[in-house]
């Protein structure tokens, strides 16, 4: 199964290209939970930390200037250590 993608600190010609700014915005207290991805999710990390841990695989720690991918069916357990501010899109 794929795993989630992190790429630290992309350029601000790749965030502009991909229109990431004009993305939603998810807010999130510190707190844990399940989360499952019916759909690919690409984010951007505002501000916060988190350690995302797959279903069987290993915790993945994700800060502020992380672009991320989540796999479309990954099955996954948060930890949201600093309060969550991000963008996203799914698909």
């Amino acid at each position: 199964m794929s795993q989630i993608t992190v790429e630290h600190n992309p350029s601000e010609e790749k965030l502009k290209q991909l229109g990431v700014s004009g993305w939603s915005i998810w807010e999130k207290e510190v707190s844990k939970f399940p989360l499952n991805f019916g759909a690919k999710e690409t984010a951007y990390i505002l501000e916060g930390e988190i350690v995302v841990t797959p279903k069987g695989g290993e915790p993945v720690r994700i800060v502020p200037g992380d672009f991320v991918v989540f796999p479309e069916g990954l099955k996954t357990d948060w930890e949201v250590v600093k309060p969550l501010r991000k963008h996203y899109k799914h698909g």
